[in-house]
Order: structure tokens, then C-alpha cells, then sequence
């Protein structure tokens, strides 16, 4: 069953993905619209970033994994190396939980 569903689950989002390649030259859109949508992908992901680091289980996620993404951040706009960014807010998150901070 599980099986099943990881086929038809994987069948599916590559027909979804395929679909858009066959029918781009297809579908025309205003120029407009040709222009947002870039705009539109980066706010959704950014969307989809934040409710992940400021909620857990449906409401507020505390103050240290919140802390530990803008460690992220800032050390990812100084162009740190992947690996230190994510171990360093992973770091930071941990650190600030031991010592107490939700």
C-alpha cells in the first residue's frame, strides 16, 4: 500500500511537471502576469519559510528557533558557507534551548 502511494504520488508530480513543459509555448500570458509570477514564486516560498520558523503545532514556536533562522540568515546574506549557516543556527536553536529559552 505504502508502496502505492509513493508510486502514484511520484507518477503524479512528474505529469504535473511535464505538463508545464509541454503546454508552455501554449499557454500565452500578458506580459503583466509574465512579470509577477517570478515575484509570486519568491513570496510564497518566503511564506512558506516563515510559518515554518515561527509556528509549531499551530501556534507560536518560542524565540529560539526564530533566533536560530535569523542566525541563519544573516550568516547566509554574508555569504557563509552552506554548511556553516545551517550548523550554526542549528547551534544557536539548541544552545538557546538549553539554556532555558522556549
Amino acid at each position: 500500500m505504502l508502496i502505492a502511494t509513493i508510486v502514484a504520488l511520484a507518477v503524479g508530480t512528474y505529469a504535473f511537471r511535464v505538463t508545464g513543459v509541454l503546454l508552455q509555448d501554449r499557454l500565452h500570458l500578458p506580459d503583466r502576469v509574465r512579470r509577477i509570477l517570478p515575484l509570486a514564486a519568491a513570496a510564497l516560498l518566503g511564506a512558506l519559510a516563515a510559518t515554518a520558523a515561527l509556528t509549531e503545532g499551530g501556534g507560536p514556536a518560542g524565540l529560539a528557533r526564530p533566533a536560530g533562522v535569523l542566525v541563519g540568515v544573516f550568516l547566509a546574506w554574508r555569504r557563509a558557507p552552506f554548511v556553516a549557516v545551517v550548523v550554526t543556527a542549528a547551534a544557536t536553536t539548541a544552545a538557546l534551548r538549553f539554556l532555558g529559552i522556549p
